[in-house]
């Protein structure tokens, strides 16, 4: 079975290639395809590959190329995980939006617009080559912002693709932890969109024990998300957001914090990985070493900007959504069925949006695919959050696929976290987009 990716010299890479080689079902991949537009990348993310596999007998074969059909050709699996624009691009969408005094995330807010506009283009020709090069391939989506990308590819290839997120994974992981349950017997009620979900309850052999874990303050230290916006506002939420939910529920805050961080996230992981990835062409033969010391430094300091203490050794461990990626192909290529939080294609699963609309939701997976679970209705709150931005989002896609200069002001203009007609102009003119 050949798995193609596509942002094949990215840094992440080696941790969908580690959970590979730790795979030894039947059938399995075996052999990765890489692709990226950067030759020297590749040659870096293969070096570190090539390391890992070192005393592995059945490590899967790994190729490279910079011609995207030839990658393509073959593919059972597409894994997505490109940056349109790089980091340069994602340092000017947070950089624009702070200078305006709004949020300057990546994926939340004005960026988040930003990006999703520069990048559903080429998601699109993606989905469009996928078609015609490997119509029978199933597409992984890992491209930020991967609510939104993953819909406007499924414009292309139906429910041929899935979007995968490591948040609410992680979330579910940690409150599972955090009561010491068998993960097997627990199960997740998590709903929402893409970084804008709520884990509303957890069900351990069919009770619901999340009112447990909200009333205990020693369990509630050991969650990220409750450490991150306070014991007290989580109970009054009455369930546990999404970390990104931070950016909306304390704004002002966060764009304080990030104002006055001498580098926004994505200026200090360009700098970063730029390092990086010198530092592999300098010395190929420490490459796994290298990733391995890069990746700490990344993990123990995401979201440093806002968080006020370390992160838990766990936590700051990060991964899951490779995990996730290969339990999703191992259920397809074995018929295995298994359930796991997936962006998916809505259907009537989540009441209250579009059925067209990708949401992220507890999904039953089997050798067709995936299909979500319903859902109970979210309550009013979160509806009408998560209505606005979905609807944003879909202006977005739209305004990607049209170049309509009017759907590109609609789209910034009707975010929530855009307090001005006016501001949204001057954000349309300082991305370049008008």
């Amino acid at each position: 079975m050949r798995l193609t990716v596509l942002g094949g010299g990215g840094f992440r890479v080696p941790l969908v290639y580690g959970a590979l080689l730790r795979d030894h079902g039947d059938p399995r991949i075996d052999h990765v395809a890489l692709h990226d537009v950067d030759a020297g990348r590749l040659r870096a993310v293969e070096q570190v590959l090539a390391q890992q596999a070192v005393g592995v007998a059945d490590a899967p074969l790994v190729t490279a190329t910079t011609v995207f059909e030839e990658a393509l050709e073959g593919a059972d699996f597409v894994f997505s995980a490109i940056r349109v624009g790089g980091l340069d691009g994602r340092s000017r969408d947070e950089r624009v939006a702070l200078d305006l005094g709004l949020l300057g995330q990546e994926t939340t807010g004005p960026g988040g617009v930003a990006y999703g506009l520069r990048t559903v283009p080429v998601a699109v020709r993606i989905a469009e080559t996928v078609a015609r090069v490997a119509p029978d391939a199933h597409v992984i989506n890992f491209t930020n912002p991967a609510g939104m990308v993953t819909e406007a590819m499924q414009q292309v290839l139906d429910r041929g693709v899935v979007g995968i997120c490591d948040s609410p994974i992680g979330l579910a992981r940690r409150a599972v932890r955090a009561l010491g349950l068998d993960p097997a017997r627990t199960h997740a009620d998590y709903v929402g969109l893409n970084h804008l979900g709520w884990l509303r309850a957890l069900e351990h052999d069919g009770v619901d024990v999340l009112p447990d874990l909200l009333a205990d303050d020693a369990a509630l230290r050991t969650i990220e998300e409750a450490r991150l916006m306070g014991p007290d506002w989580v109970r009054t939420l009455g369930s546990l957001p999404n970390e990104y939910l931070y950016y909306w529920y304390f704004t002002r805050d966060a764009v304080r914090s990030i104002v006055g961080e001498k580098q926004t996230r994505g200026e200090f992981l360009r700098d970063q990985q730029q390092g990086f990835y010198d530092a592999v062409a300098a010395r190929p033969d420490r490459a796994l070493e290298e990733w391995h010391r890069v990746r700490r430094e990344r993990e123990e300091t995401y979201m440093a900007e806002v968080r006020e203490d370390d992160r838990d050794e766990e936590d700051a461990a990060g991964g899951g959504y490779e995990g996730v990626a290969l339990a999703y192909m191992a259920a397809v290529m074995r018929g295995e069925r298994t359930t796991m939080i997936l962006d998916v294609r809505n259907g009537t699963a989540v009441p209250g949006l579009p059925s067209e609309a990708v949401v992220e939701v507890p999904s039953l997976v089997d050798g067709t695919g995936a299909r979500p679970l319903a859902t109970r209705p979210l309550d009013g709150h979160q509806l009408g959050l998560v209505q606005q931005v979905k609807a944003v989002e879909q202006i977005a896609i739209a305004a990607a696929r049209t170049g309509d200069p009017g759907l590109v002001l609609k789209a910034f203009a009707l975010h929530p976290l855009v307090d001005s007609v006016e501001v949204a102009r001057e954000l349309v003119r300082g991305y370049g987009l008008g």
